[in-house]
């Protein structure tokens, strides 16, 4: 079934998204705040503003960095609503703010729905391999399946409202621990005369292996490409937030807090906005007391 698909944000996420959506065939509407970013998809769909969109789509997505975004823009989509449009946050976000947001959206009568991704990064936003991670309401969910399918393999619905947010926040602080736990670890094989590919390899033919050893160190640390597209400034965001509902929530969090530490360590030193898979060799420095 044919729809017409809004795209708000064109960064590395969006726009494999917006590609996969206009390649299944849906109508596609693109936004972004940077002009070149949107001429760059004056092809592929129709450049419209968020007012526009949100009066012609039936489905508007999200891929913003975060609530902030969106909430700047939020009532004017909210006012200009078209019949039965349905709002998609795939950002990764406060869980807590994403629930106010889809309050204020159904005063106005509009579904608000939110989605984590996971399953490769950007590189996985390209291909169409995404896992989503989905909170609201189950009936929204399978009016957006066409989208959902151009643009995601696997759809998983968690409950209502905020769930899916919650679970990406869980999902990033295991992927951004593991990822310092991994270059930890190499540090120290390293160190002691080991080659970090034999490690590597060791860790995929046995019960250590991960996606962070699988992809991440083959694809971007051994291949010296130091590519994962992703900003260390990004990793704080995300273990911030796990930091920050630990503590809302009262759970026990030291792990968490040490990966924070290190990360913060990498923005101190001006790091922010270098790709996160530079904390790889510069992690002997951050650990230094």
């Amino acid at each position: 079934m044919t729809k017409t698909v809004g795209v708000i944000g064109l960064g590395n996420m969006g726009r494999g998204i917006a590609k996969n959506i206009a390649k299944a065939g849906h109508r596609l509407l693109v936004w972004d705040v940077d002009e070149t970013a949107r001429e760059r998809f004056a092809k592929v769909g129709r450049i419209a503003s968020p007012a526009k969109m949100a009066a012609e789509a039936d489905v508007v997505i999200f891929v913003v960095p975060g609530s902030e975004q969106i909430d700047g823009i939020l009532d004017d989509i909210l006012t200009s609503a078209g019949p039965g449009l349905i709002l998609w946050d795939f950002t990764t976000s406060d869980p807590v703010y994403t629930k106010r947001l889809a309050a204020r959206a159904a005063e106005a009568a509009v579904p608000y729905m939110d989605a984590g991704m996971t399953g490769g990064g950007a590189k996985g936003a390209d291909e169409g391999t995404m896992t989503l991670m989905i909170g609201g309401d189950e009936v929204m969910l399978r009016k957006s399946l066409p989208v959902l399918n151009a643009c995601a393999r696997e759809l998983i619905h968690l409950g209502p409202s905020g769930a899916g947010h919650t679970m990406k926040v869980v999902h990033n602080l295991i992927t951004h621990t593991n990822f310092l736990a991994c270059s930890e670890a190499g540090r120290l094989a390293e160190a002691a005369g080991i080659d970090l590919a034999d490690m590597i390899k060791v860790f995929n033919a046995g019960n250590a292996r991960s996606f962070i050893s699988e992809r991440r160190f083959p694809d971007h640390i051994l291949s010296d490409t130091w590519d994962g597209r992703s900003r260390i400034f990004n990793l704080r965001k995300d273990v911030g937030m796990a930091v920050a509902l630990s503590n809302e929530l009262g759970t026990p969090m030291r792990i968490g807090h040490q990966t924070l530490a290190w990360i913060q360590a990498a923005i101190d030193a001006g790091m922010a906005d270098e790709d996160f898979t530079r904390l790889y060799p510069a992690l002997d420095k951050l650990t230094e007391d």
